[in-house]
């Protein structure tokens, strides 16, 4: 039996968990505490989590390339479409949900009393579980490590929490109407583009008690999505290969400006938020280049490898509490 090692609130252990239910393949959940995250450390040579110890001993890391490797290896169902524009927006989804959903999420999480103070709770009495030392004391420490590295040190600041929050609302408002008229982002089988935003959704949004009361009210389509790909056995779900066009809503139509100022490492300087059309737009971002048509039509071929040789450019470091990527900073990833 495959065995996850991460946490049951984590936000990337929720991703993998999702994949592997919707996949049909048993697990087991081995929580972590500090000891056991440097210890896998030592066993894999990188600090992340979740990680994935396999029957035959191999052991495997960071979501995308786990999921790379048991679509490679695995049985069916398949979670990846076979027509290749669908696959590349499975694809950027996925990564919408790795790279950008993150961030309000661990708002979410840090900035309302109600949240932090369960979460915090939690982690005490879960990860920290191996720390000596009294729970409420552990509970203390770790609000204020976790209010330190995801709010104040992801430069969230009064001015801009608005706009981290219409973040999560207007995500909901583009996923309702689609989850509304279907099972699944991208039509009649979960794929890719499910999993990626599951983590997120998951385990932040649906979870954490501020979000989740904004989700229940303001789009239950997209709570019984949650659930239903939580109940996922793999025997029941259709095979993502029967997914050959790109349906209505399957992105995104408007979203707020990625660049809003969600913290500190978004840009060069401040970007005011505002309104913008989420698309494959000719315009360049700061200090890019611009993207032509005909290097759209080509992108989908070195996009997923970029995202699958990731350098382990942090390996060996001391990076506790972070998760998943290699390519985060430090600081960056939660729970």
């Amino acid at each position: 039996m495959l065995i996850v090692h991460g946490l049951d609130l984590s936000y990337f252990t929720g991703k993998l968990e999702g994949y592997l239910r919707a996949k049909g393949l048993p697990y087991r959940l081995e929580e972590m505490s500090t000891g056991s995250f440097r210890r896998l450390a030592r066993q894999t040579g990188v600090q992340q989590m979740p990680q994935l110890e396999l029957p035959d001993g191999r052991w495997l890391t960071d979501t995308v390339r786990i999921i790379d490797a048991l679509e490679t290896e695995g049985p069916e169902p398949s979670l990846t479409p076979s027509d290749p524009a669908c696959g590349f927006i499975a694809g950027l989804i996925e990564t919408f949900g790795d790279e950008h959903l993150w961030r309000p999420a661990l708002y979410y999480r840090w900035a309302f009393a109600d949240d932090a103070r369960l979460m915090s709770a939690r982690l005490a009495s879960g990860m920290l579980r191996d720390i000596p030392g009294p729970l409420g004391i552990r509970r203390l420490a770790i609000l204020w490590r976790q209010r330190a590295r995801y709010l104040r040190g992801e430069g969230v600041t009064s001015s801009n929490q608005a706009a981290i929050e219409a973040d999560y609302l207007d995500l909901l408002d583009v996923l309702e109407p689609v989850l509304s008229r279907r099972d699944w982002v991208m039509g009649d089988a979960p794929t890719r583009a499910d999993i990626g935003l599951f983590g997120p959704m998951f385990r932040h949004f649906h979870c954490d008690p501020t979000p989740g009361r904004i989700m229940r009210a303001r789009a239950p389509s997209v709570a019984a999505w949650v659930t239903r790909l939580w109940a996922l056995n793999g025997i029941e779900g259709a095979d993502a290969r029967s997914v050959t066009s790109i349906p209505d809503g399957a992105l995104p139509a408007r979203t707020r400006d990625q660049r809003c100022g969600h913290g500190r490492r978004q840009g060069p300087g401040p970007v005011p938020a505002r309104r913008s059309r989420l698309s494959l737009s000719d315009q360049p971002l700061p200090g890019r280049a611009a993207v032509t048509p005909a290097a759209r039509v080509l992108c989908p071929a070195p996009i997923r490898p970029g995202r699958s040789d990731r350098p382990d450019r942090h390996r060996g470091r001391p990076t506790a509490g972070r998760a998943d990527h290699p390519r985060t900073p430090p600081s960056a990833r939660p729970a």
